[in-house]
């Protein structure tokens, strides 16, 4: 069972279950999850090979939606489903393989492709850092930051580091091996009916006007919406606003 975090008690509203990106945990949407849940429960997964769930072998879209299935069976009630990146294709693989399990979708920041670019700059980065000698967050840094393109990328990676174990709590090796997997989405024939939010950043190039045709013959209920200045984490650049349209839009359908 993936590791989770529970915010607020269960309301008449449907429970609302989030999945984080690549490289993410349940922490990082701490601030998100406890400002939805003055109207109901949400609960944040740790997604395997991530954070404190269990490493495995294999992290295909197929793996990370049957991990959300079994959360999703713990759950009472209806569930609506919200995935930022590499959650959202894993909850949009939930949600077209078995659509009974969702109430509505949010998919933040993706679309149902394959993409050519990698993050395996940023694994190799992780990897190159030498933990053994680490008393603080603060020494990982100084050690990252020279690796790593994006000075606002370091603190979020941090995140995932145990410093006591002086560790990494990702599975560098098994996210590496999948990383076309991860890129890539599967060919799915389903079809997913009820309603779904895509919600995207103003300036991030991960949902173009041309994948709306991909989207709307698997997602005929699709919305498109967008965060105005956000880039692909939209969620943490403008949380208050990601928060307005997400409360907005799940209080409205």
């Amino acid at each position: 069972m993936l590791n989770m975090i529970d915010h607020g008690e269960r309301t008449d509203a449907p429970t609302l279950l989030i999945a984080h990106g690549l490289y993410g945990s349940a922490r990082n949407w701490g601030v998100i999850a406890r400002r939805l849940s003055d109207t109901r429960r949400v609960v944040a997964v740790d997604l395997r090979n991530h954070g404190m769930s269990a490493w495995h072998d294999t992290h295909s879209y197929p793996d990370l939606a049957a991990d959300l299935a079994e959360v999703r069976a713990t759950l009472d009630g209806p569930v609506d489903v919200l995935g930022h990146s590499m959650g959202g294709k894993a909850a949009m693989t939930l949600a077209l393989t078995q659509p009974d399990l969702v109430n509505r979708l949010i998919v933040a920041d993706i679309a149902p492709v394959s993409y050519g670019h990698s993050q395996l700059k940023y694994l190799d980065a992780m990897r190159r850092v030498d933990l053994s000698g680490i008393e603080k967050r603060s020494d990982a840094a100084a050690l990252l930051e020279p690796l790593v393109d994006d000075p606002a990328l370091v603190p979020f990676f941090l995140q995932s580091l145990d410093v006591a174990e002086r560790r990494w709590r990702l599975n560098l090796d098994v996210l590496a091996d999948a990383m076309p997997q991860i890129m890539g989405f599967p060919d799915l024939q389903g079809q997913f009916e009820r309603p779904a939010l895509f919600l995207t950043g103003e300036a991030s190039d991960y949902v173009q006007p041309e994948h709306r045709e991909v989207i709307r013959p698997l997602f005929p209920e699709a919305r498109f919406a967008a965060l105005k200045g956000a880039g692909h984490w939209l969620h943490a650049e403008e949380p208050r606003a990601f928060v307005d349209v997400v409360k907005g839009w799940l209080e409205r359908i």
